[in-house]
């Protein structure tokens, strides 16, 4: 059920924002394989001229999953670990959509993902980091231990990832733009204000689709 989901929000995805002659970011996860192959599909069928790049400063489109979306379109990202460098490509892109199944959407950050705020660290400062964002945000950081090896996770920029369990919601740009501010601190796992849509797969084989709020 989960999977058909995935495949729905991919596939519109790419059929509503993806157009020729665009250069598309692509991100990495479970439900970003469906939009892959969407694409390839409307590049054999539509003979698109499309590049897509793991990458760049320069994107029309850039299109990635999450871990956790709330009403404000606010994201958790990174539970593979890859929070930097998909933080840079959502970044460099012109419009940034996001794809999800019905178990990612919550009405506030927390609600159906438990294992709380990513943040990307240097080796050095895991402790201290860990320690700062206790006392002045509350919960815990903990380091984020391998699974398969010994030792903690090495992201592929050779640093540490401390998983933030918070207490309770918070104003997610405020606390975004402090923690950032920590000596040691790489990037954090809040996407706050850059997804421009989200469409979730659903059990009923629908997709919602979600706007930001308008202010």
């Amino acid at each position: 059920m989960a999977e058909e989901a995935k495949k729905l929000a991919g596939y519109a995805a790419v059929d509503n924002h993806v157009q020729n002659n665009q250069v598309v970011g692509v991100g990495s996860g479970s439900t970003i394989v469906y939009a892959v192959d969407r694409l390839a599909e409307r590049v054999r069928q539509e003979k698109l001229n499309i590049v897509c790049v793991p990458t760049s400063f320069q994107l029309d489109v850039a299109i990635d999953g999450a871990d956790e979306v709330d009403a404000a379109l606010t994201l958790i990202k990174g539970g593979g670990g890859c929070l930097t460098q998909e933080k840079i490509v959502a970044g460099c892109a012109k419009h940034f959509i996001v794809i999800a199944d019905f178990r990612k959407d919550s009405s506030v950050l927390g609600q159906q993902w438990k294992k709380g705020v990513p943040i990307e660290v240097i080796p050095m400062a895991y402790v201290p980091v860990s320690r700062t964002i206790a006392k002045r945000f509350g919960g815990e950081a903990v380091l984020r231990m391998a699974v398969s090896k010994a030792g903690p996770v090495v992201t592929d920029n050779s640093n540490f990832i401390l998983d933030w369990k918070f207490e309770h919601a918070q104003n997610w740009k405020e606390v975004n733009t402090a923690i950032k501010m920590i000596p040691g601190v790489v990037e954090t796992g809040l996407f706050v204000g850059m997804a421009e849509r989200v469409y979730f797969g659903m059990e009923d084989g629908s997709v919602r689709v979600r706007d930001p709020p308008v202010i």
